[in-house]
């Protein structure tokens, strides 16, 4: 098996893990004391929030009957009117193919408007489409440009991500064990469970290629962020 084939192999791992985990964390509630109808009713009259919380509840059958159609419908009302959440969603809804026709190209456009707004999984989920090339040309420095913004924002699959990308030579992005190190070492610090073991072993690989002085550079480029970053 060829370094490459080697790399794109770990690199499916290490996002399949991620996505789950990020499915798992990021599932939206929409447990609240509202009536359906009186969600219907806000949504009706123009409410973004209420829209993405009728298609939430269309989405996961809470207090609806389950309907992907319907669900959809109700993102896009709200992905229309600029909430970024919603447009997400959307994006992962064409990513996944998800109650429509999967479509790599329409899933790049609702993430990279949801992306401009700073939302974090967009930009993560914009970086992959980048990584993998769906629906955008491939293109690995722009997928670390846009793991960046959200790995800046402290998104832990992002700091993994843009990692995995500096620890391995790819197109427009020379091979920096340094960055790498920091990388890892924030989603190690900031994460919990199996990405947070994941993230240890990739952040000890990172240091085996470090000499001294530079595993000490990567360790004050991670306490900097730290510093900059303070927990809210």
């Amino acid at each position: 098996m060829t370094p490459s084939s080697l790399h794109r192999l770990a690199l499916a791992g290490l996002v399949a893990f991620l996505l789950g985990a990020a499915a798992c964390a990021e599932t939206p509630d929409a447990t609240q004391d509202d009536s359906i109808e009186a969600f219907r009713t806000r949504a009706n009259t123009g409410d973004a929030e209420a829209q993405f919380n009728l298609g939430v509840m269309y989405s996961y059958g809470e207090g609806v009957p389950q309907d992907a159609v319907e669900a959809v419908a109700w993102y896009r009302r709200a992905a229309e009117q600029g909430l970024a959440t919603a447009q997400n969603r959307l994006g992962e809804i064409y990513d996944t193919g998800d109650g429509v026709p999967e479509d790599f190209v329409e899933a790049a456009a609702w993430y990279r408007r949801a992306a401009d707004q700073g939302h974090t999984e967009a930009q993560r989920n914009l970086g992959l489409l980048y990584h993998f090339g769906r629906g955008v040309p491939q293109d690995e420095a722009e997928a670390a440009v846009w793991y960046r913004q959200a790995a800046e924002q402290g998104h832990t699959e992002a700091q993994s991500l843009l990692g995995f990308i500096y620890i391995n030579f790819q197109p427009g992005v020379p091979e920096d064990n340094i960055e790498a190190y920091k990388w890892f070492s924030l989603a190690a610090t900031n994460s919990i469970g199996q990405q947070k073991e994941m993230s240890i072993k990739w952040r000890d690989t990172a240091a085996e290629r470090l000499t001294p002085e530079q595993l000490a550079e990567g360790q004050r480029r991670a306490r900097e962020w730290f510093e900059a970053h303070p927990p809210e």
